[in-house]
């Protein structure tokens, strides 16, 4: 099983174990739930249950909800649990999956033999990761376009997509919007606001003091404004003409303006991977250790995010990266990022290592992206996935969200929170040397117009190392 057959991942907010999502019956009918992002459950009775496809369950959650052809694109059947997740590709058979979760979980995975041994996944409906921003903006239909949007909340919430302060204001204020009604000059009031507290901002931002909003954690952030903020926000949120009537019947323009707003996040839609990597070294001992990360994969590119500092660390479009992976059968299960930087102001190749049994996987969705973006047009630069620091020594392209350019904002990359194996071409050494391998990442270079990855070559002002 590799990342064109389907995509494994970490567990996404709304994580659970439901244990008669896939039924372990034989051939006659069977109910099977399926559940959306809003965790209500689809229940089906199919018959024949081992034969049946992800593609025929789906176009059974379909019918029942009534979705238009669109959805066949947008959504996709996922394979969920705690310890892992799946995109399932039409083909797969979600019973059979679902019957060798254990040998998926061994493989790749580092839980505890009596975690594996517990673990059963639930069938979920959700954003299929390779349906593309651009034909997201085409939907009108007002279901699917809350199924986005219940989903792109919780991945908010969840702080699984990082958002800068003033964007936590801005979606929370939606969030408000949507259920709570149109705002009212009086209501509801900051105290009325702080009751549901995170059910509009992530719960990393809503710790409380002496009943007040206490000051944002994270670096590179200002103080936050507590409800206020939250309340300013929703007091700016538009409504579109009509009478309040029709207002009240339609939140399509509010699940669209979320949407639209997520859309500035380059990590988006995006299949999530957890990993490790190094610390850089610090103190006199040098000591440096490993911290954890999820690895965004989508589209457009590759973010590497801090899992409890909720900001970037990393983020290359394809054109601007090289990448391999090993596995523990050659040495250990680890991806290789390889990018342009600089060393104190000389030009080198950066080799980022993380740590994953899932990198077999992450290197498969990557090659599978670029062929998809390769059959369809290239990324321009207004639909960069990357920060203003993902190709160091390099301006970065125009965007058309200059918001995402704030210095400190979470979403930039911080390579300088990164330690990299830094190196020229032949392994000629400035700090550290390039891991020793029988082949080079340019094999798997891209070519995808101006701006792609370019080898740095050795010059005599170099020091010898």
């Amino acid at each position: 099983m590799d990342g064109t057959e389907g995509n494994a991942g970490q567990p996404g907010p709304a994580d659970r174990s439901h244990r008669s999502s896939v039924s372990s019956v034989g051939a006659r009918a069977a109910d099977v739930l399926v559940y959306l992002a809003d965790d209500t459950m689809v229940p089906l009775a199919v018959e024949n249950l081992p034969s049946l496809t992800a593609h025929e369950l789906h176009q059974a959650v379909r019918e029942v909800l009534q979705l238009p052809d669109v959805a066949l694109d947008a959504f996709a059947l996922w394979l969920v649990s705690p310890l892992l997740e799946v995109q399932l590709k039409p083909k797969h058979q979600p019973y059979k999956l679902g019957r060798q979760w254990q040998e998926l979980l061994l493989r790749f995975t580092d839980a505890p033999d009596d975690d594996v041994a517990m673990d059963e996944p639930s069938l979920q409906f959700r954003r299929n990761v390779f349906f593309p921003k651009r034909q997201e903006l085409q939907i009108h239909d007002k279901e699917v376009l809350r199924l986005l949007y219940e989903e792109a909340k919780g991945n908010v919430l969840a702080a699984r997509y990082p958002c800068d302060v003033e964007d936590c204001e801005a979606l929370g204020a939606l969030v408000c919007r949507v259920q709570l009604g149109p705002y009212q000059p009086g209501q509801p009031t900051a105290c009325a606001l702080r009751e549901k507290l995170d059910s509009f901002l992530p719960a990393h931002l809503c710790k409380r003091g002496h009943g007040l909003f206490a000051a944002l954690r994270g670096r590179g952030t200002k103080a936050g404004t507590g409800e206020q903020g939250l309340l300013n926000a929703y007091r700016r949120v538009k409504e579109v003409a009509g009478s309040e009537s029709e207002q009240e019947a339609s939140l399509s323009p509010h699940y669209r303006a979320y949407l639209l707003k997520c859309h500035e996040l380059p990590f988006y839609g995006s299949a999530f991977f957890h990993g490790e990597i190094d610390k850089p070294a610090q103190g006199f001992l040098h000591r440096g250790g490993q911290k954890p990360v999820s690895v965004a994969i989508s589209l457009e590119g590759v973010h590497v995010i801090d899992s409890r500092e909720k900001h970037v660390l990393l983020g290359l479009r394809f054109q601007e990266l090289s990448w391999d992976h090993t596995s523990p059968e050659e040495e250990e299960s680890v991806l290789w990022l390889e990018f342009d930087g600089d060393n104190e102001g000389t030009p080198v190749n950066k080799l980022l290592k993380i740590y994953s049994k899932q990198a077999e996987l992450m290197s498969s969705l990557i090659e599978y992206c670029i062929e998809l973006s390769q059959a369809t047009e290239p990324a321009t630069p207004q639909e960069s996935a990357a920060g203003p620091a993902s190709a160091a020594g390099s301006s970065p392209p125009p965007t058309q969200h200059p918001q995402l350019r704030r210095q400190g904002s979470v979403v930039c990359s911080r390579i300088q929170h990164l330690s990299t194996i830094d190196y020229v071409e032949e392994g000629e050494q400035i700090k550290r040397v390039k891991p020793k391998r029988s082949t080079s990442f340019f094999s798997r270079q891209l070519s995808l117009g101006q701006g792609s990855y370019a080898v740095v070559q050795p010059t005599e002002s170099l020091e010898q190392g």
